[in-house]
């Protein structure tokens, strides 16, 4: 087994493991490619991200004195390629340090904390990403104009995908024959029921459908979201880390 199929491991699991039953037909964007902006998304024209080009601990408050409650690593566990994270507020500390509070990866899901700008680099993105599970579709906005909708599946009843604002951790190509290739975006979610999946920590991701099978438009997945292959391409040649993602019921 890979360390990409441990990595999403409560959806790429091959073998005799649980795999996630999602679809096998093809999908494309809607017709006229594009739908109604749902109505409870968030959707913002830019995002501010920072780069990280050290590791950087993440505090409870804007202070160097403040708790310590993680870590940020200089690079992403798949892909090596820095991390990057969505900055949602900054402020000068009463010492002078300039703190950003960013969205941060991992468990418990929709967590902030503050990490110092020193050692980071500005960066912006125009895309963000809607998962609309009630309606099962992946949409991609650009400047806050909604440019494709893509067919996906979603996480079932007992492995529901989480909801919540999340981002893009990494994005990344699969080796040939890789269960849920060609492409996967990683995100910062992790399954509520899933704690740890066989060795991996139930990371969620939007990948595609290589050797898994299913139905697009389908709530069968154990939490990660599916698309049609030519749906993923179109994302991954697009989408970066830190690009947001609103996953919303």
């Amino acid at each position: 087994m890979s360390i990409l199929s441990h990595r999403f491991g409560c959806c790429l699991v091959v073998g005799l493991a649980a795999v996630c039953l999602l679809g096998v037909t093809d999908g494309s964007a809607m017709a006229g490619g594009v739908q109604a902006q749902p109505a409870q998304a968030r959707i913002q024209a830019t995002q501010q991200l920072a780069v990280l080009s050290t590791a950087h601990g993440v505090r409870q408050e804007p202070e160097a004195g403040a708790p310590q409650t993680g870590l940020l690593p200089t690079r992403g566990p798949i892909t090596g390629e820095p991390t990057t994270v969505p900055v949602i507020g900054a402020l000068t500390g009463s010492d002078g340090v300039q703190w950003l509070r960013v969205m941060l990866p991992g468990r418990p899901n929709g967590s902030t904390g503050w990490i110092a700008q020193q050692g980071t680099r500005r960066l912006v993105t125009n895309w963000h990403i809607v998962v609309d599970l009630a309606g099962r579709r992946v949409s991609a906005y650009s400047k806050g104009h909604l440019l494709k909708s893509f067919q996906a599946v979603v996480g079932k009843p007992s492995t529901p995908t989480p909801t919540g604002e999340f981002f893009v951790e990494e994005t990344l190509q699969m080796p040939a024959g890789e269960a849920g290739g060609p492409f996967a975006l990683a995100l910062s979610a992790r399954s509520n029921v899933l704690q740890e999946f066989e060795g991996g920590p139930g990371q969620i991701a939007i990948h595609g459908l290589d050797n898994l099978g299913g139905t697009l438009g389908a709530a069968e997945s154990h939490g990660c979201i599916r698309l049609a292959t030519a749906s993923i391409e179109w994302l991954a040649t697009r989408i970066g880390p830190g690009t947001p993602v609103t996953i919303q019921a």
